[in-house]
């Protein structure tokens, strides 16, 4: 069982306002080294959230085909959205408020694929892609059945 993913942020209050609007919750706060530290739950995982002090940018894992390395974390919205596109234009208002109401802490919702339908292996999934705080590639998916012969 995976424990949890750890993503190194530049800001870690601007990334947990970020997750917090995905609907995750801070569960722990610590400190690792010298640095703060969070764990958060939502969408049916453990994210922990790390601040780095003097952060260099990060590299374009979804813009850059020659990346290699960790690409994307991907959440299964299955059970939790009967449509991917209505989902992603609720999260895109939700943010839009959010980046209006808070503007030091939460940015307007930045969409790296626009929700498309993909078949993989014997299933249909819409997918879509967003950039976290740090531009950091996330993927989500629906299944919506078997491919019909």
């Amino acid at each position: 069982m995976l424990h949890h993913v750890s993503i190194r942020t530049a800001n870690i209050h601007r990334s947990i306002a970020f997750y917090e609007q995905l609907g995750f919750t801070v569960q722990e706060r610590f400190t690792t080294g010298y640095t703060l530290a969070c764990w958060m739950t939502g969408l049916g995982g453990r994210i922990e959230l790390i601040q780095i002090p003097e952060p260099h940018p990060a590299p374009d894992a979804f813009g850059d085909e020659h990346y290699t390395g960790y690409y994307h974390l991907s959440f299964d919205l299955t059970q939790v959205a009967a449509d991917l596109p209505a989902w992603l234009a609720e999260l895109q208002t939700r943010f839009a408020h959010a980046a209006a109401t808070h503007p030091d802490q939460v940015q307007p919702l930045k969409v790296l694929l626009e929700p498309t339908q993909q078949a993989i292996g014997d299933a249909v999934y819409e997918v879509a892609f967003i950039a976290d705080a740090d531009g950091l590639p996330l993927e989500f998916l629906r299944n919506m059945g078997k491919l019909s012969q």
